[in-house]
């Protein structure tokens, strides 16, 4: 059981650049808040700086000359046309799916109108600078603020350019997501990325799409990321799903103590 789904094409060319145009509104108004405004700075263990304003964050690319950003979370309640994808059926059916067929999943089947937010999140990889993000699952992150919550929340990621190689798609190991929370690598300060040691690379699977496509995985799937050194950008829209009713990631707090629990 590969636990991933793709469907090519689902958004059209006339959906997609309107996407396009609304993510780049929204990147406009977060940077423009942040530059003009009072922020709060967190850098991370692993050097990584993150800038909050209005409830949103900001994820710098930290080696880019300049200032691009690496990803904006949260974008919920930012702009009409992303918020309209929460409960479009082309998301939410096959998501349904997604969330029944977890080894951890709901006791009553989901239908579409039973899947629910977690959180809305930008990724960017510009043109050039766009850095890569190594083998890794969501869950560690998610299970620090949502504890056992975690294990049924799956992600569907909207391409709003053509996915490649060249410009840094997405790798993630087919079926890894059955094993569990997967070891993490001692030498990584943060604690939330996977040992490389522990990674069946020869079973991983690149993920080459065109723009307007979605790829769906969950939590637990094994995945990375390489840099975009390309001379257009690679964007991304991810909604994050889970059976409805529960908590978003806006109303939770993270806390590092729990990943005692997944050694």
């Amino acid at each position: 059981m590969s636990g991933y789904v793709l469907l090519p094409r689902l958004f059209t060319a006339t959906e997609v650049e309107r996407l396009r145009d609304a993510v780049e509104q929204v990147h406009a108004t977060v940077v423009s808040a942040a530059e003009a405004g009072e922020t709060s700075v967190t850098v991370w263990p692993d050097g990584h700086r993150l800038e909050t304003i209005d409830g949103t964050t900001i994820h710098w690319e930290p080696d880019a000359p300049g200032k691009a950003v690496r990803s904006l979370s949260p974008v919920s309640g930012m702009s009409p046309v992303i918020d309209a994808l929460w409960t479009d059926q082309r998301l939410t059916a096959p998501m349904a799916s997604v969330l029944n067929s977890l080894p951890t999943a709901p006791s009553r089947p989901l239908a579409a109108a039973d899947v629910g937010p977690f959180v809305a999140k930008l990724n960017f990889k510009r043109a050039g600078v766009g850095s890569e993000f190594a083998w890794h699952q969501d869950f560690p992150y998610w299970y620090c603020c949502a504890g056992d919550a975690a294990y049924q929340i799956a992600t569907a990621i909207v391409m709003l350019d053509d996915n490649a190689v060249e410009n840094g798609a997405m790798t993630l190991v087919p079926g890894s997501h059955l094993a569990g929370p997967a070891p993490r690598d001692p030498r990584e300060p943060t604690g939330l990325l996977v040992d490389p040691r522990s990674v069946d690379e020869a079973a991983a699977v690149t993920i080459e799409a065109p723009a307007g496509s979605v790829l769906m995985f969950p939590g637990l799937m094994v995945h990375r990321s390489a840099p975009n050194r390309t001379a257009t950008d690679r964007r991304s829209l991810l909604f994050c799903f889970q059976p409805a009713g529960r908590p978003e990631l806006s109303a939770l707090t993270y806390n590092a103590e729990r990943l005692a629990d997944l050694t």
